[in-house]
């Protein structure tokens, strides 16, 4: 009989709980569509402060720098980029970044736009909410080719500018141009709030991949968001210029590698970034293909946003997604704890710490043996070998620096993808040891003395590396010995 009276009273608390998640689950209950009464085409990111407080002092921790931001060819970071850059405006100033809120600012700032009169429009074209406007403004067939300096920044000031260096509150100053910045507008739609692509350069890539966007998941969402942006690119000439990631054979190094050299094989299509002025290559500079590398990954089956933009308490009670965009290693409890919680954080760094030394150390032999090959190349040309087998050293060296700068532009020092970036250090190794080899054999029919070559690429390289100004640290790489063979 006691057995009975329990039973009755099990099924009936059963009942009055399914009663209670029914009501919780009714129309009437249900979550509320979100209208932020935002215009549709809102791109100030001061527009969403006040609707998402918690959100906003997120995002503003973007400003605070945690250490010294320095130029990437520091001798304790990638000493050698003044020589592979040199001819290109990467090798006269290049920094370690400070995020995303001084994106635009910075790149206005660099002198490699500053000193480049020919800059174009499109090089804004993942730094700026402001882009879908100036879309809208002179459509997609002018809008990636306007001058930067003498048409697309008189039209951003008009536009923009009286927001420029806008106080917001008492962190200060969200950057010069961090109101219009990446931020809110870039991966939400301004009215619902719902994760949308606002660039049309990746719609146009994941069309040309065949992608289904009927069935995308907000799984998805979360990292498309981000391959806006976070991506491999270029210019393409056959189309007005416009802002196109290569991955028209599929999103690997090797794939990218081989639709870039189908479209340099069109007539009058994209060859490369610059032609180097030691050894007349044309070269393909990498951009920052961290969703790439990341897609055929071992965390693949996470979201970008689940390790970058982890959910974080902010008031003592409220959980929101952190908007402070950077590494998961400042926030390993809410970024890594949550999948590895049977490894200790000290276990996680450790590891993740081993994975990125080892990448460091491939990348700096990787391009140690390119500026050789540059190098070679170089004296290939002074001494006046066979054009044809110039072309072949040459197109050697450009595979060989491809393979060694997309992972180095890649921001997670191999993490993402620890065997696919080094397995492209070990093609880029190999392309350019074949370079070295092909010039040797060339140039020792010429008499050459190979140890005294080998010398002067030595000091060559100390003058670069001793060279106390950064922005001039690419004047160390021409000398008497090795020429601008590109300008003469």
């Amino acid at each position: 009989m006691e057995s009975y009276k329990k039973s009755i009273i099990f099924i009936a608390i059963s009942f009055l709980l399914m009663l209670v998640l029914i009501g919780c689950n009714s129309s009437d209950a249900q979550e509320q569509p979100i209208n932020t009464g935002l215009d549709p085409d809102e791109w100030n990111n001061l527009a969403f402060k006040d609707i998402y407080p918690l959100h906003w002092e997120s995002y503003m921790k973007n400003m605070e720098n945690e250490k010294e931001v320095l130029p990437k060819n520091d001798p304790s970071i990638e000493p050698f980029l003044p020589i592979l850059w040199n001819g290109f405006g990467f090798a006269v100033e290049y920094n370690l970044t400070r995020g995303h809120t001084y994106a635009f600012e910075d790149q206005m700032n660099v002198r490699r736009i500053t000193q480049n009169p020919n800059a174009i429009s499109a090089c804004m074209s993942c730094k700026t909410t402001v882009f879908p406007a100036m879309l809208e403004e002179f459509g997609p067939e002018r809008a990636y080719q306007l001058n930067y300096h003498d048409e697309a920044l008189p039209w951003l000031e008009d536009f923009a500018g009286e927001y420029k260096g806008m106080m917001t509150d008492e962190h200060g100053n969200v950057a010069e141009w961090g109101h219009a910045s990446v931020g809110c507008s870039t991966c939400h739609d301004p009215v619902t709030m719902e994760l949308r692509i606002s660039l049309p350069q990746l719609t146009d890539a994941l069309d040309r991949l065949g992608f289904d966007f009927e069935n995308v998941t907000q799984h998805d969402m979360r990292s498309l968001v981000c391959a806006q942006c976070h991506v491999e690119y270029y210019f393409d000439p056959l189309n007005d210029r416009q802002t196109t990631f290569p991955w028209g054979y599929g999103l690997t190094f090797e794939d990218m590698w081989e639709y870039s050299e189908y479209q340099a094989s069109r007539e009058g299509g994209f060859q490369g970034e610059y032609v180097s002025t030691i050894s007349g290559t044309p070269i393909l500079k990498a951009q920052h293909p961290e969703y790439e590398l990341w897609s055929y990954g071992p965390h693949q089956t996470v979201s970008c946003a689940d390790c970058h933009m982890p959910y974080q308490r902010v008031d003592g009670k409220k959980k929101v997604s952190s908007h402070r965009w950077g590494s998961p290693m400042n926030t390993m409890e809410e970024s890594c704890l949550t999948c590895h919680g049977d490894k200790s954080v000290t276990y996680l760094e450790n590891r993740v710490n081993d994975i990125q030394y080892r990448h460091k150390d491939a990348l700096l032999r990787a391009q140690e043996i390119s500026v050789s090959a540059h190098y070679y190349v170089n004296r290939m040309i002074t001494r006046g070998v066979d054009e044809d087998k110039i072309k072949e050293a040459q197109a050697l060296v450009r595979e060989g620096q491809w393979f060694w700068d997309m992972p180095a532009a890649e921001n997670s020092y191999g993490f993402h993808n620890p065997d696919g970036a080094m397995a492209s250090f070990t093609r880029s190794i190999e392309k350019s040891q074949q370079a070295i080899i092909l010039a040797t054999r060339e140039l020792m029919k010429l008499g050459e003395d190979m140890e005294e070559l080998e010398r002067q690429i030595e000091i060559t390289k100390e003058n670069v590396i001793n060279e106390e100004i950064h922005h001039e640290k690419h004047k160390q790489a021409i000398n008497e010995w090795f020429p601008n063979v590109r300008d003469n």
